[in-house]
Parts: structure tokens; sequence; C-alpha cells
């Protein structure tokens, strides 16, 4: 008996190794399609369908991050990537569109609806909730200066954090973590310290395509991109910090000493997200373009959902180390060009955001210190074992 208690023992480590160690691997998927069209819920389960299914990928990309709860052009219905969801059993890490508005009370009625419709078919799959995307960098200096749009204020969003966290608590989301998704130049600004110490994690948003100012042609994106999460790791207190948005553009528009082709693409996906895979929350942008205002393409699949390029990866692939001078604490430098940033939703009128996309529980990749925490939790349950008998 025992023997058994103690394997019992072992299985409940080894479970929560699971649950802390297993890492996200998905795409943002947007509220509307390419051309400004809703999305419906057979579109959002051939886009979450098909993410799981990439030829080559390193892992089942079974997570989709979403800008807002809210259906494309309405009011308040709740958005039909939550049917999708359920419909392929893809994990989601749930959006509040918070820019340019004084509550987020319609953003809350129509998550609440979705819980009410779906209960925990929908809630189980919900890995946490972003109370906000780019507000910050928005409304600072650098993006006033480039016209990124009305975003929102630190003490809204921490008071929007506040407020999502009252209207959950009766439901299943009660203990669901929140977090807010901003630049890395947002997070470093010391004026954003409160919106960290109301967040359960931190997730950043970094686009070394976007930085011209710090010479951003592809063989420095991989640098760009390790100081750029050095920078908010440095800011976080301890906390977790996610990438909610990364990715090379392959058509349109240069951007500095950034070149918009194919092949770049392929080899940012190589240089950053083959070393971020496994080892980090990561959700790429994109699967599938879904901003008709941005003339910068960042889809890594086209209309039949083949890749681009390439996505295997390498083994042991790293990030180089981050610069010693490149986590300055008040820097407000942007990471992405508010005019053309992904996802801007500067064509939506009642301000829900271009989706985004999140996954299933398919679309996790085991991290070697899973391996560690399994074997230690065995290691512990046989010498238990020897013990009893």
């Amino acid at each position: 008996m025992r023997f058994a208690a103690t394997l019992a023992v072992a299985a409940t480590a080894i479970g929560s190794a699971l649950a802390q160690d297993a890492l996200v691997l998905g795409f943002n998927s947007g509220a509307s399609d390419d051309t400004g069209k809703a999305k419906t819920q057979q579109a959002f389960e051939a886009e979450f369908k098909a993410a799981k299914e990439l030829q080559g990928a390193p892992g089942g990309f079974g997570a989709i991050r979403l800008y807002t709860n809210i259906q494309w052009s309405t009011t308040d219905t709740p958005i039909a990537a939550f049917a999708a969801a359920v419909s392929t059993n893809t994990k989601l890490l749930l959006g509040i569109w918070a820019s340019d508005t004084p509550n987020i009370d319609n953003e809350l009625k129509a998550l609440n609806a979705a819980i009410k419709q779906y209960g925990t078919k929908l809630t189980d799959l919900v890995i946490g909730i972003s109370v906000g995307s780019e507000d910050l960098y928005r409304v600072s200096e650098s993006g006033i200066k480039n016209k990124a749009g009305v975003g929102n204020s630190a003490d809204n969003i921490v008071k929007f954090i506040k407020t999502t966290r009252e209207r959950l608590a009766s439901t299943t989301l009660k203990n669901i973590k929140v977090t807010h998704v901003d630049t890395w130049t947002a997070w470093v600004n010391s004026s954003n310290k409160a919106v960290i110490d109301n967040v359960d994690f931190l997730a950043v948003n970094a686009f070394p395509f976007y930085e011209s100012e710090r010479d951003n042609k592809i063989d420095s994106a991989a640098n760009l991109l390790s100081n750029a999460l050095s920078a908010t790791e440095g800011v976080a207190g301890g906390k977790d910090v996610w990438i909610t948005e990364t990715g090379w553009a392959y058509t349109g528009p240069d951007f500095g000493a950034a070149k918009s082709t194919v092949d770049n693409a392929a080899k940012y996906w190589k240089d950053v997200g083959c070393a971020l895979f496994g080892k980090k929350n990561v959700f790429w942008y994109t699967l599938r373009d879904s901003n008709p205002a941005n003339k910068v393409k960042f889809a890594i699949a086209d209309n039949q959902w083949k890749p681009r390029f390439d996505l295997s990866c390498p083994e042991q692939k790293n990030l180089p180390p981050p610069d010693s001078n490149s986590t300055s604490s008040n820097s407000t430098n942007p990471t992405t060009n508010p005019t053309t940033s992904p996802t801007s939703p500067t064509t939506n009128s009642n301000a829900n955001a271009q989706g985004n996309k999140s996954g299933s529980n398919a679309g996790t990749l085991t991290s070697v210190s899973l391996m560690n925490s399994m074997a230690m939790a065995l290691t512990i349950a046989f010498a238990a074992a020897a013990w009893t008998l």
C-alpha cells in the first residue's frame, strides 16, 4: 500500500512537472481575414487545424492568441474563434482590446456569454488572458511621434486588469493568469511599472524588422531580438516573459535595412524561431495574414496553408547573448513601427482588434527541464519505494 501511495505521489509530481514545464507554441490570429471580412467559425477551424499540421514544423502549433473576445464588426457578440477552439481542442490566450476606450465592458460581456454557452469545454482551453495590446507603446513619446494611433494609459490598463479579475471571479476562469501585451520599450519604461506589478506574467511583442534605428538587417535580427528579450526580463521582477508576437516580413515595403523577402523570413525562423521554440512560450506572427491595413505581410503559409519555406529546425539552436549596453531601463524607442504595426486594428470601427490565434494541448513542446523534473520525481519515488520494502 505504501509503495502504491509512493508511486501515486511520483505520478502527481510528474504531472506537476508537465503542467509547469510544457511550453506554448502558437500563432496570432486575426478577427478578420486579409480582405477585412469577419472570420467565421469554419475559417477559424481551418486555421487552427492547419497550425497543428504544418509540414516540417518543429512540433504542433496548438495555441492561438486572440486580440479580442468580440466577433468582428459586432458590439458584444462572442468571437467565432471560441466555437472553433472547442471544436478543434485548441488552447487560447484570450485578448481584451483596450485601446481608445474608457471601459472594457463589451469585451467582458462577450467573454462571460461564451463562458455561459460553452462552460468548461471552453475555459479548460484558456491558458491566459491579455488585457490590451501595445496600448502603452501607442501613448509613449515615440508612439505619438510615429502616429501609432490611440492607445491607453498605464493607470487605465491597471484598472482594466482589476476589472477583468473582478468580473471573472465568479466564473471558472477565476484563477486564470492575466497579462498585458506590449513592446519591450514600453515594458522598460519605468512609468509603466504599475502594469508589471499587476500582471502574472509579461507578454512582449518584438520585431527586429521594424527597428530601423538599430541597423535592422536580417543578419542582426537574432541579436536585436536577444536584446529585446533580455531588456524585458530585466524589469520583470522574476515574472515569466512570453513572446506574443515576432516574425519577419516576406513581402511589402522594406523598413530601414530590413528587406521583405521569403528568404529573410526563412532565415529569421531558423535564427530566432528555432532558438526560442521549446525554450520560451512563443506566439509567432503569423500563420495567415489578417490585417488589410498593413502592406507588410508576415504570414508563413500561403492561402492553401502550404509553408512558404522550410520550417524544420537545426538541433541546439540558441540566441546570441545580449549586448551589455542594450537594456536601458528608461528607453522609449519603438520596437515596432506604429503606422505599420501588425496588430493595429486601424480599419475596425468597433475597436475590435485583428484577432489572433492560439492552440490546443497538442501544440506544446517539452523542455529539457521537464525531463529533469520527471527523472527527479521517479528517483524519489523508487528510493521511497525501496525504503518501504
